[in-house]
């Protein structure tokens, strides 16, 4: 609580950026004369009265007097240490400043009123936790600042008052800071101040010497990363000098390196520069490493290689027919293009506008065709050297242009890496699984492809990480895929297409005799002339316990084969040599899973009743029989209209709705009863219903199914047939009928029914295939009906299958 007493009048002693507080002691230099003349003036009066000369010390801020001044005593007048004159004054008691008066002396006189301030005893308890923090927290700087004389004094002031304004010493105050303390008549509200004033500072404080102790710390580590450099430099001098080198052979001297590297000219211009970057920058700098990096693998770029072709056309042929069997597409086009190749260096035409008659094929078809070990055949019918490149999953534009040399981890992309892995400039590189990548918010790697695979950009292809032109104009590419329609449409327009439609029969049976046989024999760890296994076991392998386009469950049935045999060998139950034949195979691995239905008992056939019919389809996986089953529904139910079951697509869909349309409008020139379509509801199933089913191609397969309900006549075991069908009955074309064919002669189809326009697709079909295959090109699906359905039996009346 602060009260005022009597007015007194005392000479002004103005502080210039300073402030005295009450209990302070300070030496004052009177050099200056407004300090001089309140000295004087304070001297004067005290003449006239007993006690020390008194002033009134004002803080002066910015030329503004405060309204609180302190009342001082002149206790000493004398010279300072530095030899000028001076005096020691001592705050006494707060003073607030009033109107101006007369007094003896140069000095400005005023008014002044004493302020003072109690606290009650005994403290409250805040007032008591609060000097117990004050003096905690003076006690804690003054240890950081070595001033121990300086604690036990603090800690001996009980005064809160006094307490408060024993932090004018404080040197980290600033004067409005004190200005603030001045002011602040209430004792235990100027401790508040005061308090809060030296947390802030202690915890300015701690912030700064953690900073300054992080800095500290990474330059010691600085210096002693450049102290081992050194010492490691001169380690490395000495074991060179001991060994005879001489100073410019050092593996580091980049601008050797790439001196004597042989690299094309704009190549060679770029990677001076980045030695010239290289040799500027310091050894700690992080962009050394990214430099050092770019170098190596630009040098170790086979710039200036290439492999000889071999133009042996004929003995080229004579590889792939080695290696291969079938395929007769895709080694014709590879002998034209070797052949044209010949024929272009005969005549000086190797390199035209700067561009070379690199390939870019797309080989198409379902797995195990074998479409990955012809780019190896390729290549070694060529002469090059062979590099596949797995795309399947990649779904980052930078795996094939490569990263930018500002990322962390940067590397070249996947075509850069492959051309460098291959060794020379004209490899053949295989991209496995195009149809595979993906695409996501790091950019789609098929639209980088197409720079990659254009034979009239890839000559000055550029990637991100070298960022020089690289001639891919050579280089030949083969892409495989299973699904054609994956692929997007402006990559495939630069591709040549080359469809692999899947073996026959007897295409596999010598597939596995001359190549898969030998292998596994090999990996059985069983000899030739130890196990054999006849043509007649190859065949059912190939015909009854596999069914599919490739080889691949072909070699793992002869695999299991041999392995079965070595383990009876082994357990003493089988002596060698041993032929296996075809009535060996159940005790050995098993009955057989695909028997075909024309080999069924014919009750058991799927089409021994009405309303079955046999259709024909293209998979990932190549040609496949597809069964379409039609029912009604019973009248009582009051079912009407159509029901679609098979998980099937819109398209197909909408090919059962025109079947039943057209029977509905044909009926009674087919001779149905179409009464049952209006009355009863139609339901279509496809078996298989866990596997997605789309496309135009079953409808006349549909229309028979139904055809065959109504009129009761079973649809032929061993008819098959596809084809797209109109509301008018026409049978209109579809694609895939190599595929499809083969798909029929696996299951034991006889009969194959195809649309009139798709006549030309079988000079595609395999000779061998379409002599035991007796196929029908028909224009409507009267001639369908005509051909597909068995003959009424003694014309007895249908017998029309219920839906439950």
């Amino acid at each position: 609580m602060a009260t005022e007493s009597t007015p007194l009048a005392l000479p002004v002693l103005p502080l210039d950026d300073e402030v005295v507080l009450p209990g302070m002691v300070v030496p004052l230099d009177l050099s200056d004369s407004e300090v001089r003349a309140a000295v004087e003036a304070a001297q004067a009066a005290a003449r006239a009265e007993p006690g020390k000369p008194r002033v009134l010390l004002v803080p002066r801020v910015d030329g503004t007097y405060a309204g609180t001044g302190v009342l001082g005593t002149v206790e000493q007048v004398g010279r300072l240490a530095d030899g000028d004159p001076g005096a020691l004054i001592r705050g006494r008691d707060r003073v607030r400043i009033g109107a101006g008066t007369t007094g003896p002396g140069a000095a400005l006189w005023v008014e002044g009123t004493r302020i003072d301030a109690t606290v009650p005893e005994p403290l409250p308890g805040h007032v008591s936790d609060l000097v117990k923090e004050y003096k905690a927290l003076a006690t804690a700087w003054l240890r950081k600042r070595g001033a121990w004389q300086v604690v036990d004094r603090v800690q001996a002031i009980d005064d809160v008052s006094a307490l408060a304004d024993n932090s004018g010493y404080s040197p980290f105050l600033t004067t409005d800071q004190k200005v603030a303390l001045l002011e602040t008549t209430d004792p235990v509200a100027r401790l508040k101040l005061a308090t809060q004033q030296l947390r802030d500072h202690l915890a300015e404080q701690d912030v700064a010497e953690t900073i300054a102790k992080d800095v500290q710390e990474g330059v010691d580590k600085q210096q002693r990363e450049f102290l081992l450099r050194r010492q490691l430099e001169a380690v490395r001098k000495e074991l060179r000098e001991l060994n005879g080198e001489q100073e410019g052979e050092e593996s580091d001297d980049y601008r050797a390196r790439v001196e004597a590297a042989g690299l094309p000219e704009k190549v060679r211009e770029a990677a001076l520069k980045e030695v010239d970057k290289l040799e500027r920058s310091s050894d700690q700098s992080p962009e050394g490493s990214w430099i050092r990096t770019w170098l190596d693998t630009v040098l170790e770029m086979p710039w200036n290689e290439r492999t000889e072709d071999a133009y042996d056309i004929r003995g080229a042929q004579a590889v792939l027919d080695a290696e291969h069997a079938g395929l007769a597409d895709v080694k014709e086009r590879i002998t034209e293009y070797l052949a044209v190749r010949k024929r272009r260096g005969d005549r000086g035409l190797g390199v035209v506008g700067g561009r070379r008659g690199g390939a870019v094929l797309a080989l198409v078809g379902p797995p195990g065709v074998g479409k990955t070990s012809l780019g190896e055949s390729v290549a070694h019918a060529m002469g090059r050297t062979f590099v596949r490149v797995a795309l399947g999953g990649v779904r980052d534009e930078a795996e094939i242009r490569g990263h930018r040399r500002t990322y962390v981890g940067a590397l070249p992309g996947r075509i850069v890496r492959a051309i460098k892995e291959a060794g020379s400039m004209n490899p053949v590189v295989l991209l496995d699984e195009i149809d595979k990548v993906g695409s996501d918010f790091r950019g789609d790697p098929a639209a980088a492809l197409l720079e990659v695979l254009d034979p009239a950009q890839n000559h000055t292809f550029r990637d991100h990480y070298l960022e020089v032109e690289l001639d891919l104009s050579d280089v030949v590419f083969l892409a495989t895929a299973n699904v054609l329609e994956a692929i997007p449409e402006a990559l495939l327009d630069r591709m040549e297409l080359v469809r692999l439609d899947g073996y026959t029969e007897d295409e596999k049976v010598v597939i596995a005799r001359d190549h898969l046989l030998p292998r596994q024999l090999e990996r059985a760890g069983l000899d030739a002339d130890e196990v054999t296994v006849d043509e007649g076991a190859l065949r059912r392998l190939a015909g009854e316990y596999t069914r599919e386009a490739g080889v691949r469950t072909l070699e793992r049935s002869v695999a299991r084969l041999l392995r079965k045999v070595a383990a009876q060998h082994e357990l003493g139950e089988r002596k060698l040599p041993f032929t296996v034949t075809a009535d060996d195979l159940r005790d050995l691995i098993g009955r057989p899973h695909h028997v075909p239905e024309s080999a069924q008992d014919p009750a058991e056939r799927r089409t021994a009743v009405p309303g079955v019919a046999t259709g024909l389809a293209v998979t990932g996986a190549g040609g496949d029989v597809l069964y379409v089953e039609a029912s009604l529904a019973d009248p009582e139910t009051g079912a009407s209209g159509l029901t679609l079951t098979g998980q099937l697509g819109d398209v197909m869909k909408e090919s059962a709705q025109i079947a039943l349309s057209f029977l509905r409008s044909h009926g009674a020139e087919l001779e149905l009863p179409v009464g049952d379509l209006k009355d009863r509801g139609a339901h279509i199933h496809f078996p298989a219903g866990a596997v997605p089913k789309d496309g135009p191609s079953a409808g006349v397969t549909m229309t028979t199914a139904l055809a065959s309900l109504l009129s009761g006549r079973l649809v032929r075991t061993d008819v098959a047939m596809t084809g797209e069908v109109s509301l008018t009955g026409r049978v209109l074309p579809i694609g895939g009928v190599k595929q499809k064919l083969l798909a029929a002669h696996r299951a034991g189809i006889t009969t194959v029914i195809i649309p009139k326009r798709n006549e030309p697709d079988l000079d595609d079909v395999p000779a061998e295939v379409l002599d035991k295959l007796d196929v029908h090109a028909v224009t409507d699906v009267r001639q369908v009906l005509e051909l597909a359905l068995s003959p009424a039996v003694n014309g007895a009346a249908p017998e029309v299958p219920v839906a439950a």
